[in-house]
């Protein structure tokens, strides 16, 4: 009952994120201001403006609101899951692993905030801070870059789709009750699962929409050849970015939650390569029956 409050409280606060936002631009305004758009193979105009003038803002306001306000009525109404330091401590993420992880990590320390400085840039007064973070923006989707094709190749096998992912939703992964019932899910749950495709298949995309948005005045034939203008690529290309953008951070800040407030000492496991026992007895019940199988455990 509790998480219908939760569940009710994140879709209020999303609601009053969209009627706050200014509705100076009808349907009608925006598509006289369009008229050249007539004139696009894409026709893309009329709903890129719509989208960045009345959607997009709104959108990333309710997340980077909504998100952190349920978690902290989960954290105070159910509170984080403990498990026990006193038995084995298994080996579970090699060097390479963490290398490439904090390396995906610091760019999306950096990422994050940057993209939405450069989302808000309006209500930021636009000018050097803005252009800063567009450069920063830049620096670290390099190191971005650097670790996405590493990252999703070392995991992939893990984050395939299971039987177990169906079952983990049902129950969203046991995070809605203080009990410590043995929850399926292999090496990586499904939750996790989402955010890794997300990152790195959406990742790619977003590197590549992010690079025609950067250097605006390139030229590509194949794409002339296509019947797409340069201006219809990048209105398309803001678009899949910010939609993208939307996933990303809603992923990212339920990532950090897990990771560092609802599992106590979880993001341990990433720094020193080890898991408690207890917490893959629990939270990862099928891999852990796996190693038990081949005598790991």
């Amino acid at each position: 009952m509790k998480f219908k409050y939760l569940v009710l409280l994140f879709f209020t606060i999303t609601s009053l994120a969209f009627a706050s936002e200014s509705s100076i631009y009808g349907e009608d305004l925006i598509k006289n201001i369009l008229g050249y758009d007539k004139k696009e193979s894409l026709h893309l105009g009329y709903y890129f403006t719509l989208l960045q003038s009345k959607y997009f803002q709104p959108l990333f306001l309710g997340v980077l609101i909504g998100v952190p306000t349920a978690f902290f009525i989960h954290y105070k109404i159910i509170g984080p899951m403990i498990f026990s330091h006193d038995r084995k401590k298994i080996y579970v993420f090699s060097v390479f692993n963490r290398v490439v992880h904090t390396i995906a990590a610091i760019a999306f320390i950096l990422l994050i905030p940057t993209g939405v400085v450069m989302m808000f840039g309006d209500f930021f007064g636009g000018g050097t801070f803005v252009r800063a973070n567009k450069e920063i923006h830049a620096i670290a989707t390099l190191l971005f870059i650097i670790s996405v094709i590493p990252m999703f190749f070392m995991w992939v096998k893990d984050m395939l789709p299971t039987s177990d992912d169906i079952k983990w939703m049902m129950i969203v992964g046991g995070y809605l009750n203080k009990r410590k019932d043995p929850v399926p899910a292999g090496k990586f749950n499904a939750g996790q699962k989402s955010w890794f495709l997300v990152a790195t298949l959406g990742g790619i995309i977003m590197i590549l929409t992010g690079a025609i948005m950067y250097f605006q005045d390139f030229k590509l034939d194949f794409i002339v050849q296509m019947g797409l203008s340069q201006i219809d690529l990048l209105r398309g290309s803001a678009i899949v970015h910010n939609i993208l953008g939307l996933a990303v951070l809603a992923l990212f800040l339920v990532h950090i939650y897990m990771s560092v407030f609802a599992i106590k000492g979880a993001i341990h496991s990433i720094i020193t390569g080890y898991k408690e026992e207890e917490e893959l007895e629990i939270l990862h019940s099928s891999y852990y029956k796996k190693l038990k199988k081949e005598q790991k455990v």
